[in-house]
C-alpha cells in the first residue's frame, strides 16, 4: 500500500517489526491504566472519573473470537512478554468460577476475547413499543438459516470467510417492524486481547470507567450464554441490567420445538413459543420444554447430541439458567438492546485482521496486533492520540529489544 499510494518502498519484514513494536507500546500504556484503576479505592472504581460526564445509556457486550497461535519449540508460554503486560494488573478474585480454555488444546486455534462498550440512543416507552414478534423472526425462509449459521459446534479451524451473517439477518428483521426501533449506536471502543478471562475482566472494567459507563442513567450488558460473560458481568457490571441476547434464544428455542418432530410439525410450534420468548413469558416455554422431556424420557449417556432427548433436555437447561436475563417487554420499554448484533459484527471484524488458515501469530505478536486493531475499529480513534504522545515523549533514542 506504501508503494502504490505514496510510491515508499518498505520492506515487509521492516513493517511487521515496526508494527509489532507499536503494538507492545499500546499494550504498555494499556496495563498502565488497568495498574492505576486497580488501585482507586473501590467505591470510585464504580463513580465517575473527575471531568468526565456520564452518557444517558451505557451498554457493554462481551464475546469471543479465534486466531492461530504458533507454538514454538515447545507448547506456548501462558503468557508472552505482551500478554504479561497485559496481566500486569491484579486479576479478579475468584478465578475457579472462570471457564478457561485447556492449556493442552490441540492445533493452533486459540480464543481471543473481544469486548464492545457503546454508547447508544433510544427512547423510553410507559408500554411495549412493539409487542408483537417482528415478522423476521418468524420468516420460515429466513429462520432456519439463521440457526444454522449460528450453531455453537462449528469447527474452530473455519476461517473467517465462514462468520456468520447473523448481524445482518437480524438488523433486516428489527428494522421490518415499524413499530420498533433499537437502539442506535452513539460511539464504540473496542478492546481485545488474548489473556485469560480472569485478566481480561479488569482490562474492560478499566476502560468502562473512563468512558464514565457507570454513572450512565441506564446500563445494560447484553451476552450470549458463556459462563465468562457472566462472571466477569456480576464482577464488574453487576448494576448493569443483564440481558441475554434475543438471537441465541431464537437457536435454542428453534431446536427444541423441533426436536422429534418434522420441520412442519415443529414450526407452528416454534412460532408460538417465540412470540412468547419475545413478550417475556420465558415461564411458559420452560413448561411446554418440560411437558416435552416427559413424552421424550430424560436423555442417556448414549444418547448423541443430536438426539431429540438431549436437544430438548440442552434447550430446557439454557432457558432455566438464563430466564432472568429475558424480560425482553421491559427492555424494550426501557430503551435498552435486546441483541448482541453489534457484538457480533465486532468480532467478524476483528477476525478479518487477526484470523485465517493462512494466518500464524507468536503470544506477543497477536497480543500487540489485537491492540491495533481495536484502536482502530474504536470511534474515538486512540492511535491519534497515541502518536502526539509518542512525538512528545521522543528521546531521539531508538527502541532497542533485550535479548533472550
Amino acid at each position: 500500500m506504501l508503494k502504490k499510494l505514496a510510491n515508499i518502498e518498505a520492506d515487509e519484514k521492516q513493517v511487521e517489526r515496526l508494527t509489532r513494536a507499536i503494538g507492545e507500546e499500546r499494550v504498555a500504556e494499556r496495563a498502565a491504566e488497568v495498574q492505576e484503576f486497580q488501585k482507586l479505592p473501590l467505591p470510585k472504581k464504580f463513580a465517575v472519573p473527575k471531568d468526565m460526564q456520564a452518557p444517558d445509556l451505557a451498554v457493554v457486550m462481551v464475546d469471543g473470537g479465534r486466531m492461530q497461535i504458533m507454538d514454538r519449540g515447545g507448547p506456548a508460554p501462558a503468557a508472552g512478554k505482551a500478554t504479561a503486560l497485559a496481566t500486569e494488573a491484579p486479576a479478579a478474585p475468584g478465578n475457579e468460577d472462570w471457564e478457561e480454555e485447556p492449556a493442552d488444546v490441540k492445533g493452533h486455534w486459540r480464543e481471543d476475547k473481544v469486548g464492545l462498550l457503546m454508547t447508544m440512543e433510544s427512547t423510553l416507552s410507559e408500554h411495549d413499543p412493539c409487542p408483537e414478534i417482528p415478522e423476521g423472526f418468524v420468516d420460515p425462509t429466513r429462520i432456519p438459516r439463521l440457526v444454522r449459521e449460528l450453531k455453537k459446534n462449528v469447527k474452530q479451524t473455519e476461517d473467517a470467510a465462514g462468520e456468520t451473517e447473523e448481524p445482518e439477518v437480524v438488523e433486516q428483521a428489527l428494522a421490518e417492524e415499524a413499530a420498533y426501533e433499537p437502539p442506535t449506536v452513539g460511539e464504540r471502543q473496542v478492546v481485545a486481547s488474548r489473556c485469560t478471562w480472569p485478566s481480561f475482566a479488569p482490562i474492560l472494567a478499566a476502560a468502562a470507567w473512563q468512558l464514565a459507563f457507570q454513572g450512565a442513567a441506564r446500563k445494560a450488558f447484553v451476552g450470549d450464554g458463556s459462563k465468562n460473560n457472566w462472571v466477569l458481568q456480576k464482577r464488574f457490571f453487576a448494576s448493569f441490567v443483564a440481558i441475554l441476547d434475543f438471537i441465541h434464544a431464537v437457536t435454542y428455542v428453534f431446536a427444541g420445538a423441533h426436536a422429534g418432530r418434522t420441520f412442519a410439525d415443529g414450526w407452528p410450534i416454534y412460532t408460538q413459543w417465540i412470540a412468547w420468548i419475545w413478550q417475556g413469558h420465558v415461564a411458559k416455554v420452560i413448561a411446554a420444554l418440560e411437558k416435552r422431556q416427559a413424552e421424550l424420557g430424560k436423555p442417556t449417556k448414549d444418547d448423541s447430541e443430536a438426539s431429540p432427548r438431549k436437544v430438548v433436555d440442552k434447550a430446557l437447561t439454557y432457558l432455566g439458567n438464563h430466564q432472568d436475563k429475558m424480560h425482553y417487554d421491559d427492555y424494550r420499554k426501557a430503551g435498552l438492546p435486546i441483541t448482541s448484533s453489534h457484538m457480533e459484527s465486532t468480532v467478524k471484524r476483528v477476525n478479518l485482521r487477526v484470523k485465517g488458515t493462512e494466518k500464524f501469530w507468536s503470544e506477543d505478536g497477536g497480543e500487540a496486533i489485537l491492540q491495533l486493531r481495536a484502536d482502530h475499529l474504536s470511534d474515538d480513534q486512540p492511535m491519534e492520540e497515541f502518536w502526539k504522545r509518542r512525538q512528545a515523549n521522543a528521546t531521539g533514542q531508538r527502541r532497542q529489544r533485550k535479548a533472550g
